[in-house]
């Protein structure tokens, strides 16, 4: 196919060297498949991030550093640059993310490079070696959806040890690859120690696992996995090796009645999301 002008210029840089198709499109990226020399890989080419709420913004990139004070200035007041560099500094989360939980030995898409607003990554392929499908297109037995609910707790729990919280994990950012799940589409993720909502978004993350897998293996709908993994980071005795039961008791305290509402929020936008999802999926 012809290259479109994004991806034409990593063509011209010799970063690949053909397009072969596009793979998808969302509201964030258009996602293309192409050719390294002998490699088959994939090149998210990034759109402008309109969609996003102010809130959703705020709540995702909180605590992140930018370059300079002019930039910092300019994002807070909204103007031209500083929307500009606000997409500049959501696309290099995604970056530093990945190279980030690539390197701890989360299953994630291996980054190769990023230049002008695209990212070169790994293709995740299935055991045909076609592109992996969501889960979300994939029907499971319930020993099967046990299976990968154990390996993507795993998978949160080594982030969580990374530092890093996905912000945004479900069965629409889960690919199912060969040897198993591998999660993608990091652009939200979020430092685990230096931002306020961390907690809330690790929590959401497990409860949309428990929750889809749950469809098929009931029982996973009664577990407490969130608050488990959440206690033992802030305790600081969570390990990539621990063993998680799945149960938890809350300490007796005052409710913070904000918390609680923020939850309720976020669940109704959680399923707004998920109706359009499975709209754009059809």
């Amino acid at each position: 196919m012809k290259a479109p002008a994004r991806l034409q210029t990593l063509i011209d840089e010799g970063l690949i060297d053909s397009v072969s198709r596009q793979l998808m499109s969302g509201k964030e990226a258009m996602v293309f498949v192409v050719q390294c020399g002998a490699q088959t890989r994939c090149a998210k080419v990034y759109k402008e991030a309109t969609h996003r709420s102010f809130r959703q913004a705020v709540d995702y990139t909180e605590n992140r550093k930018v370059k300079n004070t002019r930039q910092a200035r300019a994002m807070a007041k909204g103007t031209r640059f500083g929307r500009e560099s606000q997409e500049a500094a959501w696309q290099s989360a995604e970056v530093d993310a990945l190279y980030r939980l690539a390197a701890a030995g989360v299953r994630v898409p291996k980054p190769y490079n990023f230049f002008e607003g695209v990212l070169l990554m790994e293709l995740v392929t299935d055991e045909h070696g076609a592109a992996a499908p969501r889960l979300n297109d994939v029907a499971f037995t319930p020993e099967q959806a046990r299976a990968h609910h154990a390996t993507l707790l795993v998978e949160v729990v080594r982030m969580l040890c990374a530092g890093v919280v996905h912000g945004d994990l479900s069965e629409f950012n889960i690919l199912l690859a060969a040897d198993g799940p591998v999660i993608i589409d990091l652009p939200q993720a979020v430092d685990a120690a230096g931002n306020n909502h961390a907690q809330r978004m690790l929590l959401r993350d497990v409860g949309n696992l428990s929750a889809y897998f749950g469809q098929v293996a009931p029982e996973l709908l009664d577990t407490r996995f969130g608050p488990e993994i959440w206690d033992l980071y802030e305790r600081g005795v969570l390990r990539t090796d621990t063993l998680l039961t799945g149960q938890f008791v809350p300490k007796a305290g005052a409710v913070d009645v904000g918390s609680v509402m923020r939850e309720i929020d976020d669940a109704r936008d959680e399923e707004q999301m998920r109706q359009l999802r499975m709209q754009a999926a059809r």
